[in-house]
């Protein structure tokens, strides 16, 4: 099956692997929160047990670097996208309302990103993620 759009997720390669889980998770919460249309319908077992729904399309899960993941940024707010983000700070709060504190506090230029990730037209995240590889 061919979608319309793309789910694509960019995080910095020099993560430790509990940190790159940690913002593919949150990022992709994001897409979920934004774009509540892409939730697929609820799971069942064959004995009848209940599951929670999940996005449902393919997530694609791209490595940069942090020039990279800035660039990709760049690109998409250049073509209308609104990404989710995190930031290395983010690693160091607690909770929610930190997190966008954290945020708030680094003008976007300066932010140190470690992650984003967008829904919109195939065509238009080949753009954004253009020259980026596979997460490996």
């Amino acid at each position: 099956m061919q979608f319309d759009t793309k789910i694509a997720v960019v995080i910095r390669t020099d993560l430790q692997v509990w940190q790159k889980l940690n913002v593919a998770a949150f990022l992709t919460s994001g897409i979920a929160a934004a774009f509540p249309e892409c939730i697929g319908e609820p799971y069942e077992d064959a004995s009848s047990t209940q599951y929670h729904a999940l996005i449902g399309q393919p997530i694609l899960i791209y490595g940069a670097d942090a020039p990279a993941l800035s660039r990709a940024l760049d690109r998409a707010l250049t073509r209308n996208v609104k990404p989710a983000l995190y930031t290395e700070d983010m690693f160091k709060t607690t909770h929610d309302a930190a997190n966008r504190e954290a945020v708030k506090a680094v003008a976007r230029a300066d932010l140190n990103l470690v992650g984003i990730a967008m829904r919109t037209e195939r065509k238009v995240i080949d753009k954004i993620i253009d020259g980026l590889k596979f997460h490996s």
